[in-house]
């Protein structure tokens, strides 16, 4: 199966839409029945999050006829969709709104993205914003680039290497396991600064133009990082699980870590866990 460029704005052009007629107008005018917890109080899902990726996965289903659907939101209701992924010859993985949480307080750090899967490997990659109305866009081999409002193009570059003391990251620190959820904070300050946006998809488009350094995740959700890891590639960056083995959406271990070269890949790991 090859996924072609056309195919790709085909992609985009459904991320696009969803966000027009299902994100867009609810923002800012969600009542309080249209937000649910989902395992805690920080873990939401909005009426948006389901319209928007039911609206997409019809859409997809249009579009290309046999492909598998994995959305976040089908996957929370049965999990093993999720096998399909490395069965599949085409799938899409989906996240209707990423960075629900910050939609769901009127903040407009928010993305809806989706990751192209050929058995098991992602190929292609959208990550559109729709408060911008631009997408970074990723194919594998061919680079990364954001496409404006405007129709203009422009190149994603990751940041150059610079000393550690020097270096802007975003780190969910949070989400890893014990003892490493206490420790992390406490060699944040061996850079120049460390935040989170709650927001993996604006995390990459800033890292894949090469505004941050670095990106340290936990937990690896595919919807959350099959987009973002391809961009942040594409643009020219490293990036690897804790253990140094290349990314895959098929797993789910905890621990990924993305920076401008190996080199300052090693001295971050280093800094954050030896």
């Amino acid at each position: 199966m090859i996924f072609t460029r056309q195919d790709q704005e085909r992609l985009d052009a459904i991320l696009r839409e969803a966000a027009r007629r299902e994100v867009m107008p609810r923002f800012r005018r969600l009542a309080d029945g249209d937000i649910r917890a989902k395992q805690n109080p920080v873990d939401v899902v909005t009426e948006a999050d389901e319209a928007a990726e039911r609206f997409i996965c019809a859409e997809l289903a249009r579009a290309f006829p046999g492909a598998a659907l994995i959305g976040e939101e089908a996957v929370t209701q049965d999990p093993s969709l999720l096998a399909r992924l490395s069965e599949a010859e085409l799938a899409f993985v989906i996240d209707p709104i990423d960075g629900t949480l910050n939609y769901a307080n009127d903040l407009s750090l928010f993305a809806v993205m989706a990751a192209v899967i050929v058995k098991g490997e992602t190929v292609a990659a959208v990550i559109h914003d729709p408060t911008a109305d631009d997408s970074a866009m990723a194919l594998r081999g061919e680079g990364a680039w954001m496409n404006s409002a405007d129709g203009t193009s422009r190149d994603l570059r990751v940041a150059p290497a610079v000393t550690t003391r020097q270096m802007n990251g975003m780190a969910s620190w949070q989400y890893f396991p014990e003892p490493l959820r206490s420790t992390l904070p406490g060699r944040f300050p061996a850079f120049l600064e460390v935040g989170s946006l709650r927001c993996c998809g604006q995390e990459y488009r800033l890292a894949a133009a090469g505004r941050l350094q670095f990106l340290l995740y936990g937990v690896l959700n595919p919807w959350d990082h099959a987009p973002g890891v391809l961009l942040y590639s594409e643009a020219g960056g490293h990036a690897r699980l804790l253990d140094g083995r290349t990314y895959s959406p098929t797993e789910r271990p905890a621990g990924l870590l993305c920076a401008p070269d190996e080199a300052s890949w090693q001295e971050i790991r280093s800094i954050l866990l030896d």
